[in-house]
C-alpha cells in the first residue's frame, strides 16, 4: 500500500512511514541526551536529512557549524566505537568564545591553554584533545572517565572544577579551573624535598582528595608530583582523571595495567586484582619523594625499579620522625591486604598519629595557612610556575576554530560522531 502526500516528498510507503516512527522514537531517547546529539544522530540518517523539514531544523540548530551540514553523510561507528558521556546541556559552547592566550601543558592527545572567555572574561584553563588521536590509541574510556570523574569534583577543594565542556567534529574542550601555583613536582625539583611539617600538610590535602573520590567509589590510580598543582595560595588540587577507574565499590577491585612505573604498586605490577589500597601506596610514594627527593625503589634502569618494588625491602634513613617512619612504612606495605587503609580506607590515613597535628575541620575549609605561598596573581600574565618549553610554544590556530569543510574527511566525520553527550554545562542553581 502506497499513501500519496505532496509530491515534492514523494510516496510515503510503509518502509519510510517506519523508518519516521523511527525517528520520533530516537528523539524521545535522545531527549535526555541532548538536542545537540539527537541532531548529529538524526543527521547520519540518509533519508531524514532528505526531508525538507529535517533540513530547515538542522540549518537552524547547527549554524555554528554549517560545513557539517554540507557533508555527506558517512555510516555511524559501530556500537564498540561509539561512546556516550552522558547528558548534553551546553551544545552551543565553541571555540571561538575564548581568546586562546598560552599554551601552558602538554599530554598525549593534546594541550592545556590559559584562556579567556570572551563574554566573562573569566580566564580558565582549557584542555583540548584530539579526538582521532584518542580513537588510534583506543582510550575512549579513560576520556569518558575523565569527565565523568570531572562532574563529580565540584564540591571538594582540592579537586580541579570542570566548569563545562563541549566538542567541534575534530576535538574536545575540557574547560577547568585555571590554577597557576606550579605543579608539586616544579617545586620539589627546585627544593629536592621538602621539610616534614611542609609534606605533611600537601601529604593531608591530598589524602583528603583521595578519600573524597573513594567515597564517591572512584580510584584514582595515578597518583604522581605531576598531577599535583598548588593554586595561588599554596593549596593542594588534584588534577588529570584520565586513569581514574569508577564504580570500585568498598572492597571492589578491578586488574588494568596501568599508571606512572615510579608509583606502580606490586600487585599492579603482578597483574593481580587490586582495590583503592593502590592510591594509599602512591601516597606513600610521593610523601617518600617529598622527604627524600627520589620515589622509592627508584631506579633509572626501569625493570631493576620493577624488581625493587616487588623485593626489596623498604629502606628509610633516620632522618625524619618516628611517626613519619611508621605512616611510610604502613602506605608502603607490598601487601595490600595489610597496607595502611585496607580495613577502613581514609579514617585509618585520617587517624595516624603523623597527622595528629592536623586539624582536618580547618583543613577541608582552608583555614589552615599554607606552609608556602607560591606569589603568584591570578590573573594571565604571571606563568613564572609554568614550563618555558610550553608557554614560549605558539598557540597553534587550529584550537580556536572548527575544521574547514575541506578539511572534513571521514575520520573526522568518525571521529566526531563517537564521544555523543560529551557537552556539558552545569545546572543554573550551581551559579546561585
Amino acid at each position: 500500500m502506497t499513501v500519496k502526500t505532496e509530491a515534492a516528498r514523494g510516496p510515503l510507503t510503509y518502509s519510510r512511514m517506519r523508518g519516521m516512527v523511527a525517528i520520533l522514537i530516537a528523539f524521545m531517547k535522545q531527549r535526555r541526551m541532548g538536542l545537540n546529539d539527537f541532531i548529529q544522530k538524526i543527521a547520519n540518517n540518509s533519508y531524514a536529512c532528505k526531508h525538507p523539514e529535517v533540513q530547515s531544523i538542522l540549518k537552524i540548530s547547527q549554524p555554528q557549524e554549517p560545513e557539517l551540514m554540507n557533508a555527506n553523510p558517512s555510516p555511524p561507528p559501530s556500537p564498540s566505537q561509539q561512546i556516550n558521556l552522558g547528558p548534553s546541556s551546553n551544545p552551543h559552547a565553541k571555540p571561538s568564545d575564548f581568546h586562546f592566550l598560552k599554551v601552558i601543558g602538554k599530554g598525549s592527545f593534546g594541550k592545556v591553554l590559559l584562556a579567556r572567555h570572551k563574554a566573562e572574561e573569566v580566564f580558565y584553563a582549557v584542555k583540548v584533545l584530539q579526538k582521532k588521536a584518542i580513537l588510534k590509541k583506543k582510550e575512549e574510556k579513560h576520556i569518558m572517565s575523565e569527565r565523568n570523574v570531572l562532574l563529580k569534583n565540584v564540591k571538594h577543594p582540592f579537586l580541579v572544577g570542570l566548569h563545562f565542556s563541549f566538542q567541534t567534529a575534530d576535538k574536545l574542550y575540557f574547560v577547568l579551573d585555571y590554577i597557576n601555583g606550579g605543579e608539586l613536582f616544579y617545586h620539589l625539583q627546585r627544593e629536592r624535598c621538602f621539610l616534614e611539617p611542609r609534606a605533611r600538610f600537601y601529604a593531608a590535602e591530598i589524602a583528603s582528595a583521595l578519600g573524597y573520590l573513594h567515597s564517591l567509589n572512584i580510584v584514582y590510580r595515578d597518583l604522581k608530583p605531576e598531577n599535583i598543582l598548588l593554586d595561588s595560595q599554596g593549596h593542594i588540587v588534584l588534577t588529570d582523571f584520565g586513569l581514574c577507574k569508577e564504580n570500585i565499590e568498598h572492597n571492589g577491585t578491578t586488574s588494568t595495567f596501568c599508571g606512572t612505573p615510579e608509583y606502580l604498586a606490586p600487585e599492579v605490577l603482578h597483574k593481580q586484582p587490586y582495590d583503592r589500597t593502590v592510591d594509599w601506596w602512591c601516597l606513600g610514594a610521593v610523601l617518600y619523594e617529598m622527604l627524600y627527593g627520589l620515589p622509592p625503589f627508584y631506579s633509572r634502569n626501569t625493570a631493576e625499579m620493577y624488581d625493587n618494588i616487588l623485593n626489596k625491602p623498604l629502606q628509610l634513613k633516620p632522618n625524619i620522625t618516628n611517626s613519619a617512619r611508621h605512616l611510610l612504612e604502613g602506605l608502603l606495605q607490598k601487601d595490600r591486604t595489610k597496607r595502611l587503609g585496607a580495613k577502613d580506607d581514609f579514617m585509618e590515613i585520617k587517624s595516624h598519629v603523623f597527622f595528629s597535628l592536623i586539624n582536618w575541620d580547618d583543613l577541608i575549609n582552608k583555614k589552615i595557612t599554607p606552609p608556602f605561598n607560591p606569589n603568584v596573581q591570578s590573573g594571565p600574565s604571571d606563568l613564572r610556575h609554568f614550563d618555558p618549553e610550553f608557554t614560549e610554544e605558539p598557540v597553534p590556530n587550529s584550537i580556536g576554530r572548527s575544521p574547514d569543510s575541506i578539511l572534513i574527511t571521514a575520520s573526522v566525520k568518525e571521529a566526531a560522531e563517537a564521544f555523543l553527550g560529551f557537552s556539558y554545562a552545569p545546572p543554573m542553581d550551581s551559579f546561585l
